[in-house]
């Protein structure tokens, strides 16, 4: 354990050593560096590929569930993504340097704010070998140094990724220490790396509810957390029918293995008639598990095993991150905002309606990241909304919220412009 310590420890001090560089390194070479990425992802594609692979044969062989294969699962296509996702950071505007809320004293001493980077941001991470890209090149792009600490279903697939992104830092004149794996899985390493105070600006955990729990309790240094997505879709009386069948079948069935997947509908009584069987219908052919109230298991004609069932007060609240979905029929908007309060879990929640009044409450009283209007919830997403990528997704409400990109992970400071004031 003593030379797991000891490797972590240097990868930290490296990365420490290489922020002050970062912060002043030109846009020019960051986005050489990011196009560098890029190209790599795609030339040394076979190598990635190979061990990710392994990793995977092995992670399956061990019985890790299937949420977490598809996650760890890497292909051409998913490369592909990975890669066009740097390219769009290398084009968004580098936030190292923008001076922003200036004002003047009544004294004309010149005020105002000027980003500049965290410092050493630390990534504890599962199973999802592209997060080992995404945080390297937002924190590249950000100007701060990126410790990465992955999982061990991952382990192969994250080094080499981490080696990719390493050689192509370095191959444009970016400091040694920019991009920091830490190739141990020993579980105790993390505990100390939660206490390194010295070293880490911020951690942020991104993998299962136990995991966040732990870097969210144990961590010195300042925390964000997120991931979590407990997720619901209210479809109200005024809702068109057609687009909400659309919505919530794409929100559940596009990819229902990650957070932004549907995992609770709530249908206003005065529609649930009609629409239910419907939804009934669309999702036997997707091949999803309805979790029912009693009123929505009356609609439905009650239980056939494996395609509609009673819910149980634990599939309320429940990320379920596969082919299951919890449904409820609701008599009024209040009673979906009362569910949501009290079962959601901040992330993405949406509603289908064509009542503008609706519309306007929803927005105002929902406490979520992201609010949807009439669209799915599966757009939370750094990639989605043009960030590129994210860092993670946030639920919290400091400093940050919903996909955390570039701004997200840069601090400020303020600048003081005189002409020799001095305070009596």
């Amino acid at each position: 354990m003593a030379d797991e310590v000891r490797e972590l420890e240097n990868k930290a001090q490296r990365a420490r050593d290489a922020t002050r560089h970062l912060a002043l390194l030109p846009t020019s070479v960051k986005n050489s560096a990011l196009r560098a990425i890029a190209e790599a992802l795609l030339i040394r594609s076979s190598q990635v590929l190979a061990a990710n692979r392994e990793d995977y044969e092995e992670a399956r062989a061990s019985g890790l569930n299937e949420a977490m294969l598809d996650r760890l699962l890497l292909n051409q296509e998913r490369l592909g993504a990975m890669a066009a996702d740097v390219m769009t950071v290398a084009s968004l505007p580098d936030p190292i340097g923008q001076v922003f809320e200036s004002r003047t004293l009544p004294n004309g001493l010149q005020l105002s704010k000027r980003r500049v980077p965290l410092g050493v941001i630390a990534v504890v991470y599962e199973s999802r070998p592209n997060v080992t890209i995404d945080i390297s090149s937002l924190c590249l792009k950000s100007g701060n140094a990126c410790l990465l600490r992955g999982g061990k279903e991952a382990l192969r697939s994250n080094r080499e990724l981490a080696r990719l992104a390493g050689d192509a830092c370095l191959s444009q004149g970016v400091p040694e220490g920019a991009v920091e794996f830490v190739e141990s899985v020993e579980r105790s390493l993390v505990g100390h790396l939660l206490r390194m105070r010295k070293y880490i600006d911020l951690v942020i955990p991104r993998g299962g509810s136990d995991l966040i729990q732990l870097v969210a309790e144990n961590a010195t240094m300042p925390v964000v957390t997120g991931g979590i997505g407990v997720c619901h879709a209210f479809i109200d009386r005024s809702a068109n029918p057609e687009m909400a069948l659309r919505i919530v079948n794409n929100a559940k069935v596009q990819r229902p293995t990650v957070c932004n997947a549907l995992d609770c509908v709530l249908v206003h009584r005065d529609v649930a008639t009609s629409l239910l069987p419907r939804l009934r219908e669309l999702w036997e052919n997707a091949g999803v598990e309805m979790r029912c109230d009693s009123e929505a298991l009356s609609i439905l004609g009650g239980t056939e095993p494996g395609k509609v069932m009673a819910a149980s007060e634990e599939d309320w609240g429940r990320e379920f991150l596969s082919l299951v979905a919890a449904v409820k029929v609701v008599g009024t908007l209040d009673d979906a905002l009362a569910h949501i309060s009290q079962y959601g879990s901040g992330h993405s929640e949406a509603i289908v309606t064509e009542d503008y009044s609706s519309v306007c409450r929803f927005e105002s009283e929902v406490d979520a990241a992201c609010v949807y209007v009439n669209a799915s919830t599966r757009f939370t997403d750094g990639s989605q909304f043009g960030l590129g990528a994210e860092i993670g997704i946030s639920t919290q409400k400091f400093h940050a919220r919903g996909p955390m990109a570039l701004e997200e992970i840069t601090s400020y400071k303020w600048v003081a412009l005189g002409t020799g004031q001095v305070r009596e």
